[in-house]
């Protein structure tokens, strides 16, 4: 719930930001210097491309929810079976360990969305958020029954 909570606000932040920068590239338009118009125009630029950024990664957590949801429905949820250190963090051997064996579960079954949402899950344990990234939306795209890029 702190996660959701703190995803809101940061969601709420750049909403602002993006109005003011927005209005900012306007003021700088109606200079109507061409200095000024071309970087009004480039400021204009940003809030899309922030919106659309926030839109897709806002989609992707929703759709990952629904998988996790989905999956302890099933009872398929993987197990914190990780070992930690004094300070609650986990032990890379340790995650190392779990990792192999998810991946091997999905080399297993390669079309098997639930496989691909725990790998995604073993790769965020061992501090890979770019491929845990990936995998997630692999999950996804199997669970939507869409075309899977490799």
């Amino acid at each position: 719930m702190r996660a959701k909570i703190t995803y809101f606000i940061t969601a709420a932040v750049l909403v602002v930001y993006f109005v003011l920068v927005g209005s900012r590239g306007l003021l700088l338009i109606q200079q109507g210097t061409w200095l000024t118009v071309t970087f009004g125009v480039a400021v204009l630029i940003m809030p899309p491309i922030g919106i659309w950024f926030l839109w897709k990664n806002t989609q992707f957590v929703t759709r990952a929810n629904q998988l996790a949801g989905e999956l302890e429905a099933e009872g398929g949820l993987p197990v914190d079976e990780l070992e930690r250190d004094q300070y609650g963090r986990i032990l890379r051997d340790s995650a190392d360990e779990v990792f192999a064996r998810r991946k091997a579960e999905t080399e297993d079954a390669p079309g098997d969305w639930r496989s691909w949402f725990r790998l995604a899950v073993a790769y965020h344990d061992a501090r890979d958020t770019p491929r845990a990234r990936k995998a997630m939306q692999r999950a996804i795209a199997l669970h939507d029954k869409k075309p899977v890029q490799v």
